[in-house]
């Protein structure tokens, strides 16, 4: 469900390269959607669910079904009720937003009007997701993990149609995009009400009053509100100083980020979402031997799967964003800036997927507070990794400065990844399994050999500009074929088997 969701949100991104390319509305739409989004991971599937899933696992191991419903009803009033009051300030205050998160837009007062008038109309948004995790939350805590899942494929349908009918019918077409994502947000919430009724899991909105697993809940949403979203902050942080910088600068990045996010999402995020209800039992049941394992073998996973994944993209980066984006208003220039920015932001592929695994391992024990001080750490790290990459970048005149806010963001994560670990090492909370070693090699070996033969192979991105769209990606299906195939090959030839990835005691 997660991997046909991100095609999807490929194909709505294409949608959107090819109508309005890379200019001053979708800079508008791009700030105006982060801001609700990166407020999402907050209140919803970030610091909201870190610490709702594993009090509401502890509530439904140790309760029956009438405590498990007046917890959610608590809670499900109680959010709404914040999240009102929160989304009126928002609009309310969208100019202050858009002054805050974006102000180099007040250079450009068409760009800044546009922005504002798009926040209105997005940040609504906030109120529906955040529900609709909540909703995700429950169903994922009882097993049901592919209705949740499923859910953003709705957002994408639903700002493809904006884009393509909704748009021409508008004064301002770009208000289209920001429709979309408020319709979709309703849609969303309500495709989830069947399926909890189904469980008799429906919430009855009420306060929370002194209830104590609500109080425990909002305990530990507090400090995660800023742990578990260290990685949007950097990012909140990029479009800030990328709104100094050339128009299109907003947009490459999203574009670059977005392919960096799809590995991320079909596997890195799937998995952590996997194992948070998992890991919540084990601590619950009091199993540290079976929630190491469980830790282990994510681990192992995405070394085999993610560091090729972030090999490719380094590799593949220009013929990438030439085939998927490189049609109507975004042009060759705009594809070479995205390549520097993939470039950049493949690197840190393997720390951001690590910080997904890694996280669960505290929230699942619900210690909130040292992914915070961890977090703290990181969001330093990135801005004095931008001082010290991006500043020379943009006063030394190179072409692509925004490549260096992509890198700084890169690093942290990779600051964010190291210490997490080393706190779960330090405490014996995870305990690494034999043959890590060997392990390491294998993928490493394989690695190399498939980006041999992508950097003797691909041939230079001019060559891919003199190809149709269509030849594009029959090139690009082809070398991505022959790149799992040989990393797959070389692993299966120097021994690795599938036994190799299973947790101790599987």
């Amino acid at each position: 469900m997660t991997l046909l969701s991100r095609v999807l949100g490929f194909a709505r991104d294409v949608t959107f390269a090819q109508i309005f390319g890379a200019g001053v509305v979708m800079d508008a739409f791009f700030v105006a959607f982060k801001i609700p989004n990166f407020m999402r991971r907050l209140f919803a599937e970030g610091a909201f669910s870190q610490a709702f899933v594993p009090v509401l696992g502890e509530v439904k191991a140790q309760g029956g079904e009438a405590e498990v419903r007046d917890f959610i009803n608590r809670v499900c009033g109680t959010l709404s009720l914040v999240l009102a009051i929160v989304t009126a300030i928002g609009i309310v205050a969208a100019p202050i937003f858009i002054y805050i998160f974006a102000p180099g837009f007040t250079d450009d007062p068409n760009r800044y009007a546009l922005s504002v008038a798009m926040l209105r109309l997005t940040f609504p948004y906030l109120l529906f997701i955040s529900l609709t995790a909540l909703a995700g939350g429950i169903l994922n805590t009882y097993g049901r993990f592919g209705v949740p899942a499923f859910t953003p494929v709705i957002l994408n349908i639903i700002l493809i149609a904006a884009a393509i009918w909704l748009a021409p019918l508008l004064p301002r077409p770009g208000l289209a995009l920001a429709w979309g994502v408020l319709i979709a947000g309703a849609v969303q919430l309500a495709f989830q009400v069947p399926f909890l009724w189904r469980l008799r899991l429906l919430p009855r909105p009420r306060l929370a009053g002194r209830h104590p697993a609500v109080r425990r809940t909002l305990r530990l949403m507090l400090p995660a509100l800023f742990g578990s979203s260290v990685s949007q902050i950097n990012m909140l942080a990029d479009t800030l100083i990328a709104s100094f910088l050339v128009t299109g600068s907003v947009s490459w990045l999203y574009y670059s980020d977005r392919l960096m996010e799809f590995p991320l999402g079909v596997f890195a995020i799937a998995l952590a979402t996997v194992i948070l209800p998992g890991l919540s039992a084990h601590h619950a049941e009091r199993k540290p031997e079976a929630f190491s394992a469980t830790l282990d073998w994510a681990l192992r996973l995405a070394l085999v799967v993610v560091l090729p994944a972030a090999v490719g993209l380094f590799m593949l980066a220009g013929p990438l964003i030439a085939t998927l984006f490189r049609y109507g208003e975004f042009g060759t220039h705009d594809v070479q800036m995205a390549q520097w920015s993939l470039m950049a932001y493949s690197v840190g592929l393997v720390g951001f997927t690590l910080v997904k695994i890694l996280a669960p391992g505290y929230y699942a024990r619900q210690d909130i507070r040292t992914p915070v001080r961890v977090g703290v750490i990181a969001v330093v790290a990135n801005i004095v990794f931008n001082a010290a990459i991006t500043a020379p970048l943009a006063l030394l005149g190179f072409r692509a400065p925004h490549a260096g806010l992509a890198l700084s963001t890169s690093l942290a994560a990779f600051v964010n990844a190291g210490l997490l670990y080393w706190g779960l090492r330090r405490s014996g909370v995870y305990r690494a399994a034999g043959g890590w070693l060997l392990l390491i090699i294998r993928v490493v070996v394989a690695n190399a050999a498939m980006a041999v033969m992508l950097a003797f192979g691909v041939g230079p991105l001019s060559l891919w500009f003199g190809w149709s769209g269509l030849g594009r990606a029959w090139h690009l299906a082809v070398w991505v074929v022959a790149a799992v195939a040989v990393y797959f090959g070389v692993l299966a030839l120097i021994g690795l088997r599938p036994r190799h990835l299973r947790a101790a005691g599987d």
